[in-house]
C-alpha cells in the first residue's frame, strides 16, 4: 500500500494502527513468497541512538541487580528463579513435534515448583541447572552456533551466564523461525496469491482512494497500447465507419505487459509507484539497474566489434574480460555518472583490444581509430544514441515476451546482437517474470474492474 496517499482524516489513531499493522502482516507474507533468501534479522538499535543507549542502561541495571541477589548472603534467587521458568519456555519452543522424550527430560529437569523448594531451603544448585540448559542448547541448537554455545561453558559469573544464555536463545528462536520459514515456503505460495488479494481488499475497503496511482499506470499504458493499435492498422477510422463498430479495445493481458515494461524506465521522483507494486519496488529498481546495465554492456561490446572485426573477438576470453571491465565500472552507478564510467570504460577496453591485438600477432590500432572507439563508447550515454537505442529495443521486446503469460524461451528466437549477454538477460528475466507474474495473479481482478470503469 502506498506510502504517500494520504489516509481518511477521520480515521482514529488506532485505526490507522491497525491499517499499518495488516500492511505489515501483507508485505511479510509478499516477501517470504517472492524472496528467497528473505530471513528473519535481529532487531538492533544503532550503537549511538538515544533508544541504544536507553537499552543498554536498563538491561545494565536489570543485570547488576541479578548479580547482586544471587552473591546476597544468603542468595535470592527470585529474580534466577524467574529467568529460568523463561529459559525453560523458550527450550520448549525450540522443539519439534518428535521431541517428545526431550520435552520430558526439559520438564523433568526444569520442575519450576521443586527449583522453588530448593532455593527456600538453600540447596538450589545453579550451575548444575546452567550446565544442563547449556547441554541442552548445544542438542537443539543449529551448527552456526556451536561455537556461540560451548563459549558459554566458560563463564563463571551467573549473571553473565544467563544474559548471554538469554542473547543466544534468542538467535537460536529466530533460526527456527527461518528455518520454519524455509520449510513452508512451498506451501505458502499456494496461498499467498488468496491471502494477499483478501488483505489487499480489507486494506481498500479502509482506504478506498488507494488505488489512484495504480488506476494512472494503467490508463497511461492502455492509452499507448491503444495507440500501437491504431498506428499498426490502416486507415482505422475509415475501417471502423465501414464496419459500423467500436474501435478493438485492448486487452487487458496487452496493457499490463505494457505497463510492467514502463516500470523499466520509470524515473524516480517524476510520479508515484503504482500501489500494487510498491512491495516489489526495490526488485523492479534492481531489475531496471541490471537492464540499463546490460543495454550499455551489450552496446560497448557491439562498438567494439564494429571497429575490431570478429577474429579478436573470437579470441578464448575476450569478451569476458570486456564484460568484466564494463560490470565494474558500472556496478552502482547512477545513469547522471554514465558518461564518466563510460569514458574510463573506453581507456580500459582500448587496453584490452590492444593488448589481445599484440598477443595475436595483429596490427595494433591506429591512433584515430583508438580515439574514434573512445569516442563511440562514450557517445553510449547518450540515450538517444544510435546503438543504445537499438540494443535497448531489442532487450525490451526479449522482456516483454518474456514476462508475457505464455512465455517466451525459444534459444533460436534470442535477439540478434545480444548473445554475449544472453546468459545474464535470461536471469535478470526469470527474476522480472516472478515478480510480475506473481503480481498479475494476486491483483489481476483489481487490474480488470480498473480498466471496465475506464471503457
Amino acid at each position: 500500500m502506498p506510502s504517500s496517499a494520504s489516509p481518511p482524516q477521520d480515521l482514529s489513531v488506532s485505526e490507522l494502527q491497525e491499517i499499518s499493522d495488516e500492511i505489515y502482516k501483507l508485505t511479510l507474507a509478499h516477501e517470504i513468497v517472492l524472496n528467497g533468501d528473505f530471513k528473519l534479522q535481529m532487531g538492533n538499535f544503532s550503537p549511538f541512538s538515544l533508544e541504544n543507549r536507553v537499552k543498554e542502561t536498563l538491561h545494565k541495571a536489570f543485570w547488576d541487580s541479578l548479580k547482586e541477589q544471587i552473591s546476597a548472603s544468603p542468595p535470592d534467587y527470585t529474580q534466577a528463579i524467574q529467568l529460568l521458568q523463561e529459559i525453560k519456555e523458550a527450550l520448549l519452543s525450540l522443539l519439534l513435534p518428535r521431541h517428545n522424550r526431550l520435552q520430558s527430560r526439559i520438564e523433568e529437569a526444569l520442575d519450576m515448583e521443586l527449583i522453588r523448594q530448593e532455593a527456600e531451603h538453600g540447596v538450589l544448585d545453579i550451575r548444575g541447572l546452567t550446565t544442563y540448559i547449556l547441554d541442552t542448547m548445544a542438542m537443539l541448537c543449529a551448527p552456526v552456533r556451536d561455537e556461540e554455545v560451548q563459549g558459554l561453558q566458560s563463564l563463571t559469573d551467573p549473571a553473565q551466564l544467563f544474559r548471554e544464555i538469554f542473547r543466544v536463545l534468542d538467535l537460536m528462536k529466530m533460526d527456527m523461525l527461518n528455518f520454519s520459514i524455509q520449510s513452508l515456503r512451498p506451501h505458502l505460495r499456494d496461498h499467498s496469491i488468496q491471502y494477499e488479494r483478501k488483505k489487499f481488499q480489507e486494506l481498500l475497503d479502509k482506504l478506498p482512494n488507494s488505488l489512484d496511482h495504480t488506476t494512472e499506470w494503467l490508463r497511461e499504458a492502455a492509452a499507448e497500447v491503444s495507440a500501437s493499435l491504431s498506428e499498426s492498422q490502416p486507415h482505422p477510422a475509415a475501417l471502423q465507419r465501414a464496419v459500423g463498430g467500436s474501435p478493438a479495445l485492448p486487452s487487458l493481458t496487452a496493457v499490463l505487459n505494457q505497463g510492467y515494461m514502463n516500470l523499466l524506465c520509470w524515473e524516480p521522483g517524476q510520479k508515484e509507484y503504482p500501489e500494487t507494486l510498491l512491495m516489489d519496488l526495490a526488485r523492479l529498481q534492481e531489475v531496471r539497474a541490471q537492464v540499463n546495465q546490460l543495454a550499455t554492456t551489450a552496446a560497448v561490446l557491439l562498438v567494439t566489434s564494429s571497429t575490431c572485426g570478429s577474429a579478436l573477438f573470437g579470441s578464448p576470453g575476450f569478451v569476458a574480460r570486456l564484460k568484466l571491465v564494463t560490470k565494474v565500472l558500472l556496478e552502482g552507478l547512477s545513469c547522471t555518472r554514465c558518461e564518466e564510467a563510460l569514458q574510463d570504460i573506453g581507456d580500459q577496453v582500448l587496453q584490452e583490444v590492444s593488448r589481445a591485438l599484440s598477443q595475436l600477432g595483429y596490427p595494433a590500432l591506429t591512433r584515430d581509430k583508438g580515439a574514434s572507439l573512445k569516442g563511440q563508447i562514450k557517445g553510449i550515454a547518450d540515450k538517444s544514441n544510435t546503438v543504445r537505442h537499438v540494443i535497448e529495443q531489442r532487450i525490451h521486446l526479449f522482456l516483454s515476451r518474456f514476462i508475457s503469460p505464455d512465455g517466451w524461451n525459444s534459444q533460436k528466437d534470442f535477439p540478434k546482437g545480444l548473445d554475449a549477454i544472453q546468459e545474464e538477460l535470461q536471469e535478470v528475466g526469470r527474476r522480472f517474470r516472478s515478480v510480475i507474474h506473481h503480481n498479475r495473479q494476486v491483483f489481476g481482478p483489481f487490474y480488470l474492474g480498473i480498466l471496465k470503469k475506464e471503457t
